[in-house]
């Protein structure tokens, strides 16, 4: 037989093999996942977050906002943190170095005034220009700081510097937080006597669409724009079948970097986040679980299934590109960086499964998937592929994905029960069909492509992100809400005051 023929079998039945164990993998991570989902809803049911807000023995918290160029949203969304249902609480919102107004705007709606701060520098960052305080005792909880352009992880990092809690919960500033959602976050450290925890992450959804007034969701709705609705699919699908078997398992890698929460010592004893790498999220939990390995330390990684905090995603495809050209740039790095994981018993089930898991089903799908199109081409021309066959396999193949993301939308509806109408559901599951087709192939080639500006070092950052900012879709009930802040505001001073008095 010649080689032509030995080299079609071989990589027929590899991608045939490589296709199975993905499948079979998705499919024990998704019933794990729907079983814990299941168990943390009955041990959660009846639990009263209102009696762990009001106990003395809560932690204290620091959340830590950092904003670029978030001018169109700013205002709403500080306003949004302050409707937070938690005691014992900082919030720290860090501008670094915006070129639009901001701060500005900023310094206007919430009466700031620049102060004499002394940071404690314990992981090195761009220099601070400045520490803003509010002189409206509404608003004491507030700091903004006002910093040289370092990017997202060195504001971050100045975050950690200021921060006075012992726990910090690193969001994105143009996300909303349900009121009790860190009441729920931060129960995991609170009930693990055996382990320490040392991060925890939840849900994130998407708030494309969804009404927002007065910094809270009041409705939740199917975004219109159909590239957002296809990534709430994807949300669900990868929040609901996916996380929480991992942490279960104690080998989650990643915490999304909208809404996580951690222990600022730890965090910082780990070096912080890493300022040369563009997934500074995931970089930084394998960091902190390698310090704890190293150290023997019990510890644990914790994912909360509840729906915490509501993000804005990309409604443009040039947008999209960047960002998922960005998200697979910062996944190469963060694998090369801990390579030593790779397979090393030393690290338990980090190092025998999930960095594996990554590194197989993370990384390299693109490849194969690119591969297995390249060759589908070449075969074809020379009259090797057997259409029958390769047409079942295919119509198994998109099956399954649908049915998959399907049953998502379908438990999710059974369970945590967002999307209430019928018709919004009936959309979600018709964006389904849409996905394979333009979305799917879409982000594998800008997966691609931020592998091959790995290999050539061709870009390092960001790229801009656009958003449209929840301010602007909510103007009709603009004015009616600042009334309504000033009134809460002239009420929550009044409070204050009369409480300075009785002390």
């Amino acid at each position: 037989m010649c080689w032509e023929l030995w080299f079609f079998y071989f990589f027929t039945y590899g991608i045939l093999i490589y296709s199975i164990m993905l499948i079979c993998i998705y499919l024990l991570i998704g019933i794990y996942s729907v079983y814990e989902n299941i168990n943390h809803m009955r041990k959660h049911e009846f639990t009263d977050y209102s009696m762990v807000a009001s106990s003395s023995v809560v932690p204290a918290i620091s959340i830590l906002a950092p904003a670029y160029n978030e001018s169109a949203s700013i205002v709403e969304n500080v306003r949004s943190l302050f409707s937070i249902y938690y005691n014992n609480l900082e919030l720290i919102v860090i501008n670094d170095g915006s070129k639009d107004d901001s701060l500005q705007k900023l310094i206007d709606a919430y009466h700031l005034v620049k102060v004499p701060y002394f940071v404690n520098e314990r992981i090195a960052t761009k220099p601070v220009r400045g520490v803003y305080k509010s002189t409206n005792a509404a608003y004491k909880k507030l700091t903004v700081v006002d910093k040289y352009n370092g990017g997202k992880a060195d504001a971050l990092n100045v975050g950690l510097n200021i921060a006075t809690k012992k726990y910090v919960t690193c969001i994105d500033v143009d996300c909303v937080l349900e009121q009790d959602a860190l009441l729920r976050m931060v129960k995991p450290f609170m009930s693990s006597p055996d382990k320490h925890v040392i991060a925890a992450g939840g849900v994130i959804r998407v708030a494309n669409s969804c009404e927002v007034r007065g910094g809270k969701i009041t409705k939740v709705h199917v975004p219109k724009n159909m590239l957002a609705r296809i990534q709430t699919v994807e949300y669900i699908r990868s929040f609901l079948l996916g996380r929480m078997a991992w942490s279960k398992l104690n080998g989650l890698l990643i915490i999304s970097g909208a809404f996580g929460m951690f222990d600022k010592e730890i965090a910082i004893d780990a070096g912080g986040y890493d300022t040369k790498t563009v997934g500074e999220d995931m970089e930084l939990i394998v960091r902190m679980r390698l310090y704890m390995e190293d150290a023997k330390r019990p510890y644990a990684v914790r994912y909360i299934s509840d729906p915490l905090c509501w993000t804005e995603v990309p409604t443009s495809y040039r947008v999209l590109w960047r960002q998922r050209d960005r998200w697979m740039r910062g996944t190469v790095e963060t694998l090369w960086t801990h390579k030593k994981m790779f397979f090393n018993r030393k690290y338990g089930v980090l190092g025998l499964f999930s960095y594996p898991y990554w590194v197989f089903f993370e990384f390299l799908a693109p490849i194969v998937e690119l591969l297995g199109w390249v060759f589908l081409i070449v075969y074809a021309v020379l009259g090797m592929v057997i259409w029958k066959f390769y047409f079942l396999l295919l119509i198994f193949i998109v099956s399954f994905g649908y049915l998959f993301s399907a049953s998502s939308i379908l438990i999710e509806t059974f369970t945590f029960r967002q999307y209430k109408e019928k018709r919004d559901v009936l959309k979600l599951l018709l964006a389904v069909l849409y996905e394979p087709v333009i979305f799917h192939l879409y982000v594998v080639a800008a997966a691609i492509r931020g592998i091959l500006k790995i290999l050539l070092k061709s870009e390092t950052g960001w790229g801009e992100m656009t958003r449209g900012g929840f301010a602007k879709k909510n103007e009709s009930v603009k004015s009616d809400e600042n009334q309504k802040l000033q009134t809460e505001t002239e009420e929550t001073a009044n409070h204050v005051k009369e409480e300075n008095h009785e002390k």
